[in-house]
């Protein structure tokens, strides 16, 4: 696809907590339709049913991905080339991997011929500048952000914040970066936009209820706590 139109564009990350109240296709097909009517550029979607049913009823593009719990590797998303020709079935016209450096069950140049073979576009889940460049070096079309702080060699990073010197430093090279991962307020996405990134895909903080009521249940128990002195 042509990504000329996803350029500095809002994405807008659709998935429910797992198991959770809102983890029905019918609502995730709601959120995704007022994301667009709201104008968002792309939606990201887990599950091939969800994204069967959300491509029936969307005109932009879909970024597709499949989360698993793997006994052998922390890899989850999109891990196999089954995954890949699903997600295109679907109707995904983006799919998403895990490109992380890490034990997997498949390479990632074989989820990245899978997915050219299928004539999709690709985004890149990535860590680390050097799984960023790896990707890109592959062909991959998006280098996300998007496991920042989420492996093992990333932990460090704040959680409340997302990793602006990662997408300055891939964007620096030329890469269409997509700015993944802890944005929590517009402010933040705004910041990643001018940081370099080519897009910015925004998850909990818009569809998410129990993550946000937590952030605001944190912030008014923080402020209690000082009116107490405590």
């Amino acid at each position: 696809m042509n990504l000329s139109g996803l350029e500095h564009q809002l994405v807008v990350s659709c998935q429910p907590v797992s198991l959770g109240p809102m983890d029905h296709p019918d609502i995730v097909v709601a959120m995704a339709k007022s994301a667009e009517l709201a104008g968002a550029g792309a939606v990201r979607i887990e599950g091939i049913n969800n994204i069967r049913q959300v491509a029936r009823n969307l005109h932009i593009p879909i970024i597709g991905i499949v989360k698993r719990d793997l006994p052998d590797s922390p890899v989850r998303i999109s891990p196999f080339l089954q995954d890949i020709t699903d997600l295109a079935a679907a109707g995904a016209s983006i799919v998403a991997f895990d490109a992380t450096h890490r034990v997997r069950p498949v390479p990632v140049e074989e989820l990245y011929r899978r997915a050219r073979a299928l004539k999709l576009t690709i985004m890149a889940d990535c860590a680390t500048l050097a799984e960023g460049i790896a990707a890109a070096q592959l062909g991959c079309d998006l280098i996300g952000t998007t496991l920042s702080g989420y492996t093992e060699e990333t932990a460090g990073q704040p959680m409340h914040r997302p990793d602006l010197e990662l997408i300055a430093a891939l964007a620096a090279r030329g890469y269409r970066v997509m700015a993944e991962g802890r944005i929590r307020e517009p402010a933040q996405a705004a910041a990643a936009l001018e940081a370099g990134a080519f897009a910015v895909t925004v998850g909990s903080a818009i569809t998410r209820v129990e993550h946000i009521t937590e952030w605001y249940l944190s912030a008014l128990a923080g402020a209690e706590k000082r009116s107490k002195g405590v």
